[in-house]
Order: structure tokens, then sequence, then C-alpha cells
């Protein structure tokens, strides 16, 4: 039996976290729908931006390009993606990111399941630039 009720989330509800690179948006999580298996959002990449290298130690994460043109490195291995086009990432695989088309890259994320406890869901690898002006590299639950 569901112990919440169904809510649906405009993006405009949400806050945006730079601090991967990208704008990273958390849509349907725990705290915002009462969310048990996962979490889901949206990632916005301008042109030249990127999502610095992660990794999952708990989840696998599901993405789909809705829009733009976007690289993604796999363990270190470079592989394209463009709209229309799904990818499974496995726990433990370092991944990131870059937009290489010239217009914005909208990509939908899935996680799951959940991390025990959201400071243990994602495990940064590299420093992004936007860390390089000043925001330090963090383990957190957000996405992607």
């Amino acid at each position: 039996m569901t112990t919440h009720r169904p809510r649906i989330v405009d993006l405009s509800e949400t806050q945006p976290n730079r601090r991967r690179g990208g704008d990273l948006r958390a849509m349907l999580t725990p705290t915002a729908v009462g969310a048990t298996s996962g979490f889901m959002g949206l990632a916005i990449v301008g042109p030249g931006e990127r999502i610095g290298e992660h990794y999952h130690p708990y989840s696998e994460e599901f993405v789909y390009v809705v829009n733009g043109l976007l690289e993604v490195d796999l363990d270190g291995e470079t592989h394209a993606m463009r709209p229309d086009q799904g990818l499974l990432i496995p726990p433990h695989v370092r991944h990131r990111f870059r937009n290489v088309g010239d217009v914005e890259a909208r990509m939908v994320f899935h996680l799951g399941p959940l991390a025990p406890r959201p400071e243990l869901g994602h495990v940064d690898t590299e420093i992004t630039d936007v860390a390089d002006r000043g925001a330090p590299p963090e383990r957190t639950g957000a996405a992607s």
C-alpha cells in the first residue's frame, strides 16, 4: 500500500545544482515525492559544459538523452549519445558527460536503488571547473 499521494513536480520547483558542472535538477526524490526505490531528475548541459567524472557505489544510473549531443566517458572509454538514446550505467562505473554540440543538451536520469544514506550515493573522482572556482568536491546522493 502506498504511504504517499502521487505528485506532479514542475522543473521550476527544483533548485539548480551546478557543483559538478551543468545544471542538475533532482525532481522525483524521497524528499519531494516520497520515493523509496530511487530518484529521477534532469541534467541541463550547455554547449561546451560537462558534468564531472563520478560514480555511484550503490545505484545503477539510467540516462535518456532528450536534446543535444553528448559524449559520455565510461571508465575512460568515450561514447557518443544523441537524442532518443538511453544508457544503463552499472554501479561503480566512472562516468562523465560533455555537451559536444552547439545547443543545450537535456538528459533525464534515474538512479536506483537508493544508497543507505544520501552522502554515500555519489563519489566524485575529479574536480570540475565549477569546483575549481571555489566549491569543494563533494560526496552526496545528488544525481548524475
